[in-house]
């Protein structure tokens, strides 16, 4: 029953700003930690920033200065603001959360469809 929606990805010339969201609907208990992936071909998944439910935040080092992930946890959402981007930026990007359907059950990890973002002049 879990569904992430993403929005805001495209593409944008080397440094522009994209903002990519993500909305989460059907959790039953609770959410926990969310965070934004990427996969550019040929690459491994790797983690772009997380955010937990207590407002932590960390980050990829290529990425440190430039992106902000911040969550509402009222409306269950996720947003990644991405300023000054770079070509090596260009990859497939991916919400994730871990939530809890019950109180008594523990968290599992859900993704996205995963939205492209290309950085190209």
């Amino acid at each position: 029953q879990v569904q992430l929606v993403e929005s805001g990805g495209g593409l944008v010339q080397p440094g522009g700003s994209l903002r990519l969201s993500c909305a989460a609907s059907g959790i039953l208990f609770s959410i926990s930690d969310m965070a934004w992936y990427r996969q550019a071909p040929g690459k491994e998944r790797e983690l772009v920033a997380g955010i937990s439910s207590g407002g932590s935040t960390n980050y990829a080092d290529s990425v440190k200065g430039r992106f902000t992930i911040s969550r509402d946890n009222a409306k269950n959402t996720a947003d990644l603001q991405m300023n000054s981007l770079k070509p090596e930026d260009t990859a497939v990007y991916y919400c994730n959360l871990r939530a809890r359907i019950t109180m008594t059950t523990a968290p599992n990890s859900y993704w996205g469809r995963g939205t492209q973002v290309t950085v190209s002049s």
